[in-house]
């Protein structure tokens, strides 16, 4: 039976399962169809996250929302490749969609247009950063072109209009993929959504008042399996993308380095054998003045235009009080140094002067000045006597490199986002449907088992409750969760054969019980059902002290059960009385009452040697405080100890009240029995100096019971 109800719900897990899939799949379909068409018209509408709201509200799980998103953002980059920066921005919808099914409810028309309105204004925002910090306000797209015109119609700058305009545009996108959501739940059946919900479970689906039990039950753990799991996961992804990411950074940024490098060296050779080494005294001295100087300079901005990478291309005299400009490249020709202008060394190229100055080839340097973060490249230039006459120099900007890597990282980490989410939506969903849950319930459950106690009652509720569990993990949990179940399955059983040895124990022992009391009861000539009597009465006083909350720490159920079931014992004493003192039928002398008075003395002998044969705790310990203190007063005047007040035990202070008054409304040989209102009145008048008050005052509110008791056993009934 069991191998058939887990097969069972392993075809509905799998069913549920491909459900999942299809509402994935049309989700996908819904996001790329109406992207493409809208794109192909040239609307600025996108319409790219309308199966991501859908399958959302549809499903109520995280992880088909998010892997709808991301998806459908790789298939869209396709046909617009800004699409796949956009796919952590849906995974974020649809977490807020699925949060926002999971807590509210679309029903409500003012709450839905909350989170129409939060989503809308949310995801606008975000999507304006991410299209400015990628593209810039140099977008030439129908968006970017009605943000410049309100831009200048309102005198503001380019970002908040663009934002503005991007929320009125998500206003009608979001507004109307949030309407074609909620038709299509209406539309599909209820009990497909439920199943298509609680599919995803590898046990009985939870409620959510068993969620918020199971959460008030590990409130004291330290940390949750499923947080720890979802961490471990995070820092390790975290690490290994920040890892990976930093040495792909490094070597691309060296590569390109290495290339600019390359290609600089080369431009600077090729320069140098555009420059007429002769000529280079005329240069500095006529400049621009002779023909053959201009032409030489359109000649090195040719090359340097040709050589990608390549920011500033110039010839330099090194001499040792700086640099003669001969020729400067710069695009802005106010900047441009002029021929013979002498310009100092850099610090950064104070180590390489000695080489400069001696015509030696140097190694690129790197430097920081005024116009940014440069690499240098320098070559000699050689007359026919072999004699340096000027070096021609090459900068390339790393600062244009490491703007260009910090857009590149930018789209990286927007792509890397994206996957990102939905694979910690995939750990979390795995984890808490796998391990998680389970473990929670059955941990749970296993708890509550073993605080039923004794209770047979709810020991076969809780293995009732663990079997309906039907953990179906398919892993170590699930034989875990079997041997749980054997195992509690066999602890109530065996509980159950236990509960049963020892009601047959108890009851053997409460016949001996009154056995033993006949046997005292047989000797006394009129008492007349005193053991019954004080039984009911003892019964009576202990269950209204419970009642009322009086002495609540000792009233427990075992106490209550022990002063019922010993309460026949209390003149066991008896046995030791003379049957000329214990059936005298006129007043007893002094001598023959202090006889009398020892069958106190003499039960709580005869109960305390029981009690030494038995291990452990015994019920007869409070027949030993009843045989031997029922006689105490309350005010100390009593006996056999002359105890007072709580001292007295608190069984012999009620089976004093029960023993007086059956005593008074009882016939004896020394007198008749008194009319119960007599009795119930001296009793009264021994409230708070013979009896305890409390005791007294419960059995007097219980006075139709303590009637129904004395007239049974007067009338023989």
């Amino acid at each position: 039976m069991r191998t058939s109800s887990n097969n069972k719900a392993i075809h509905k897990n799998m069913n549920n399962g491909l459900g999942r899939f299809f509402l994935a799949l049309s989700g996908i379909c819904l996001n790329v169809v109406f992207s493409y068409f809208m794109n192909k018209l040239g609307l600025p509408l996108f319409f790219d996250s309308i199966g991501t709201i859908t399958v959302s509200v549809v499903s109520g799980l995280l992880f088909t929302g998010i892997l709808t998103a991301v998806v459908s953002g790789i298939i869209c980059s396709f046909f617009y490749a800004a699409s796949i920066y956009f796919s952590f921005l849906n995974a974020l919808i649809a977490i807020f969609t699925v949060w926002y099914i999971k807590n509210y409810s679309l029903k409500k028309i003012e709450k839905t247009i909350l989170f129409a309105f939060t989503l809308v204004f949310t995801s606008s925002i975000l999507s304006s950063l991410v299209q400015f910090l990628i593209f810039g306000d140099s977008q030439a797209s129908l968006i970017a072109q009605n943000a410049r015109s309100f831009s200048s119609a309102v005198n503001i700058s380019f970002l908040p209009s663009f934002c503005l305009v991007n929320f009125l545009i998500s206003l009608l996108d979001k507004g109307f993929s949030l309407v074609f959501a909620i038709i299509v739940l209406n539309i599909i059946p209820k009990r497909v959504v439920e199943s298509l919900r609680e599919g995803v479970w590898k046990q009985r689906p939870l409620s959510v008042s068993e969620l918020k039990s199971i959460k008030n039950w590990s409130r004291d753990i330290k940390g949750s399996l499923r947080i720890r799991s979802a961490l471990t996961l995070i820092i390790t992804s975290t690490v290994l993308v920040f890892v990976m990411g930093w040495i792909g950074i490094n070597l691309y940024f060296g590569s390109i380095k290495n290339e600019r490098t390359e290609t600089a060296k080369n431009c600077v050779k090729f320069a140098a054998e555009a420059i007429n080494p002769a000529k280079v005294d005329d240069f500095i001295k006529y400049g621009r003045r002779l023909p053959e100087y201009e032409l030489t300079a359109r000649i090195l901005k040719n090359i340097q235009n040709v050589s990608s990478g390549i920011k500033f291309l110039y010839v330099v005299r090194v001499e040792a009080e700086g640099c003669y400009f001969i020729f400067d490249n710069d695009e802005n020709e106010y900047d441009a140094y002029n021929p013979g202008q002498l310009v100092p060394f850099d610090e950064d190229f104070e180590p390489y002067i000695p080489d400069l100055l001696a015509g030696n080839e140097i190694e690129p340097v790197e430097s920081h000045s005024i116009v940014g973060w440069m690499l240098t490249i320098y070559h000699p230039v050689y007359d026919s006597a072999g004699r340096c006459v000027c070096y021609v120099g090459a900068d390339i900007s790393l600062d244009y490199m490491t703007e260009y890597m910090s857009n590149f990282i930018l789209r990286v980490m927007l792509i890397m986002a994206g996957f990102f989410i939905l694979i910690i939506a995939y750990a979390v969903l795995s984890t808490g449907v796998y391990t998680s849950y389970p473990i929670s319930t059955i941990a749970a459950c296993v708890d509550n088992f073993a605080h039923s106690g004794e209770d047979q009652e709810k020991l076969d509720e809780n293995v009732k409750t663990i079997r309906s569990l039907d953990i179906h993990t398919g892993d170590e949990v699930e034989k875990l969760y079997k041997s749980i179940c054997r195992m509690t399955l066999n602890q109530a059983e065996q509980m159950r054969d236990i509960m049963r040895l020892s009601d047959s124990t108890l009851k053997m022992q409460d016949g001996l019980i009154i056995t033993m009391a006949d046997m005292v009861e047989n000797r006394d000539s009129d008492t007349g059902a005193h053991v019954q009597k004080t039984s009911a009465y003892v019964k009576i006083i202990v269950e209204g002290l419970k009642k009322k909350g009086y002495y609540a720490q000792k009233i427990t159920p075992k106490f209550m059960s022990d002063v019922v079931r010993s309460a026949p014992l209390h003149d066991v004493g008896k046995i030791n009385i003379p049957d000329g003192v214990l059936n005298k039928p006129g007043k007893l002398t002094d001598e023959e009452f202090a006889i009398m008075k020892t069958h106190t003395t003499a039960g709580k002998l005869i109960l305390e040697n029981a009690i030494s044969t038995v291990q452990g705790e015994s019920y007869l310990k409070e027949a030993r405080n009843m045989a031997a203190y029922h006689h105490e007063r309350w005010d100390g005047k009593g006996y056999p100890e002359g105890l007072h007040g709580e001292v007295i035990p608190l069984s012999a202070r009620i089976m004093a009240v029960a023993d007086v008054f059956d005593a008074l409304a009882s016939p004896r040989v020394y007198k008749p029995a008194f009319p119960i209102e007599k009795a119930l009145e001296i009793l009264q008048e021994g409230s708070g100096t013979q009896f305890d008050a409390k005791c007294v005052e419960v059995f007097m509110d219980a006075l139709p019971e303590v009637k129904m008791i004395l007239k049974k056993y007067t009338t023989g009934l």
